[in-house]
């Protein structure tokens, strides 16, 4: 590769910083514009029907996606995608606002794992939006919402954990990978919100993906490593896991010690 002298990265630079002059703000720059302030609702009919066609709950209480079908249904889903991103999310109340956040991460996610399908994970989808070179879809600007481009980090981690600052979050977006919380068979709405994220979070705690104890030694998913300040630091997981924990895992959990953290990115597919 040639070098390259000052002129020549002042150039790019410049030209870099005019193209960029040019794109919506960055998630970033507009972090404060999301906050809720209204009571306006969102219908998100479309996507719970889609939902309950493609989700498909096993016997162990594993939900796993049909990501075929959803494929089959792709210009549905492009629709109610494009409906969420014509919405002002400032209008909503804060309830709503936080089920429009969760679905339209959850919808896009479904959109680019179908689009991509058959693939063995949701990493090996690159879409870039990193610097040099990216690993996933995370950071690519997939969406726009009141003229601001968006990735799925940007959803996650600059909207959703910034302006709710609710660890229940976690149980409600989906990476499309088996080690997350479930993708629920229902779309979120302003309604359902906290009842929908505690029956994912009791679901997900007791399953040994999200939690497992053996012989007195606790592995946890990965979320919990990531994001323990979220969950009020690693001293109080295990009050939170047994806070939705059944009776006998409950017990299980206080007896033991975390040995360590675990994290599957297999596909979530049938």
């Amino acid at each position: 590769m040639p070098s390259l002298d000052r002129r020549t990265l002042i150039a790019g630079s410049a030209s870099l910083a005019a193209a960029m002059a040019l794109m919506p703000p960055t998630a970033s720059a507009a972090l404060t514009g999301f906050r809720p302030k209204g009571q306006a609702a969102v219908d998100h009919s479309a996507f719970d029907k889609l939902l309950k066609v493609h989700v498909k709950p096993d016997a162990a209480g594993y939900n796993r996606v049909d990501y075929r079908g959803v494929r089959s249904g792709l210009p549905a889903l492009r629709g109610y995608i494009a409906s969420l991103e014509a919405t002002d999310p400032v209008s909503l109340s804060p309830n709503e606002a936080h089920a429009f956040w969760i679905n339209l991460y959850n919808a896009k996610t479904l959109e680019v794992v179908a689009d991509a399908y058959p693939v063995s994970s949701i990493k090996k989808i690159n879409l870039g939006g990193s610097f040099l070179f990216g690993s996933g879809p995370w950071k690519a600007k997939l969406m726009t919402v009141n003229a601001t481009a968006l990735s799925l980090d940007d959803v996650e981690h600059e909207i959703v954990r910034a302006l709710f600052k609710d660890p229940m979050s976690h149980y409600g977006l989906n990476c499309a990978s088996y080690s997350c919380p479930n993708l629920a068979t229902s779309a979120f709405t302003g309604a359902n919100v906290d009842a929908l994220l505690r029956q994912n979070a009791v679901a997900y705690v007791n399953h040994p993906r999200g939690v497992s104890v053996d012989g007195g030694r606790i592995t946890a998913s990965k979320i919990y490593s990531w994001y323990a300040s979220d969950f009020g630091g690693r001293g109080r997981l295990k009050d939170h896991w047994m806070s939705f924990a059944t009776p006998q895992k409950a017990s299980e959990i206080a007896a033991a010690s975390i040995s360590g953290y675990d994290y599957d990115w297999s596909i979530n597919a049938l």
